[in-house]
């Protein structure tokens, strides 16, 4: 006996019936809203196009993977970029299937080619990348340099996975501080456009130990830059860490349309996201640093 009946195959005028698989999806238990734990979908922020976040399922603390919305034949993509989803959750290489699923960065047009086989999709996303620039839909961002010319001689220091620390713990966050956009829904059931940073509740820039609040082994780098919402009041810290604008705080019935990004800051596995000077909004070039460069062969 089956829990679900299964589709007829003709109708009563004897017409075929296509039937949709039934996507199997679990609740993710980190939502407030009893999220179904299902691909988010996102735009890149390097070259517009579209995007889906997914749980790691052999490891959820590492946080989560960009998949490519669609899927790809199995043959043309080296086994060390397949990934195939189960039960909302992405799992590195592939099922056994003819097909497959790739990262982003594998196709992405703002990052050098990764496979060779796909090469016709990489051309297809550069195209849609284009339309968007045309278009004034999508304003890329540098994906490696995180100094991005404002003017003459200027330039803006900030990380592009800053660490946050809020109620005493670190977090490592999935885009810059002024980018981190609220998960809840609108009316129009679309995710709200809103930032989480309020003038009013804005955090500061601090350097403290590396291993303070992790109590591991101390890394080379002795101090690192974090963003610190400490000080600002309990429940303007539960709005972050739940990461909803200051509207929705208030509307605690709106359901989550998306999964918080915040990931475990971990000393060890994120070190390459440690930073040693705290960022600045912009940052003058010194006299001798031209000349540093000229001297250097």
């Amino acid at each position: 006996m089956r829990s679900t009946p299964p589709f007829p195959a003709r109708r009563r005028d004897g017409s075929p019936i296509a039937a949709r698989p039934r996507r199997l999806l679990q609740i993710s238990p980190g939502s407030a809203s009893r999220l179904l734990r299902c691909g988010q979908r996102d735009q890149c922020r390097e070259c517009g196009n579209r995007i889906e976040w997914y749980t790691r399922g052999t490891d959820p603390h590492r946080g989560s993977v960009r998949l490519h919305p669609g899927e790809v034949p199995a043959a043309r993509v080296p086994a060390a970029c397949r990934w195939h989803v189960s039960s909302g959750l992405a799992y590195p290489a592939g099922d056994g299937s003819r097909w497959c699923r790739l990262p982003h960065a594998a196709v992405c047009p703002a990052h050098d080619a990764a496979c060779a086989g796909l090469s016709g999709l990489r051309r297809a996303l550069s195209l849609t990348t284009r339309r968007l620039i045309d278009a004034g839909a999508f304003t890329p961002t540098p994906a490696q340099d995180h100094s991005m010319p404002v003017g003459a001689g200027a330039r803006v220091c900030r990380p592009d996975r800053p660490v946050v620390q809020l109620l005493y713990v670190r977090y490592l966050a999935s885009r810059p501080v002024e980018e981190i956009r609220c998960v809840a829904q609108t009316r129009r059931r679309d995710r709200c456009t809103s930032p989480l940073l309020a003038p009013a509740g804005a955090g500061v820039w601090r350097l403290v130990p590396v291993a303070a609040a992790s109590g591991q082994l101390a890394l080379p780098a002795d101090v690192m830059a974090v963003y610190d919402l400490n000080r600002l009041p309990y429940t303007e810290q539960l709005r972050w860490r739940a990461q909803r604008c200051p509207q929705h705080a208030a509307t605690p019935a709106a359901a989550d349309l998306a999964v918080t990004d915040w990931e475990p800051f971990d000393p060890l596995q994120h070190h390459e996201h440690i930073h040693t000077r705290l960022p600045v909004g912009v940052r003058r070039p010194r006299p001798h640093d031209g000349m540093r460069q000229a001297a250097r062969p």
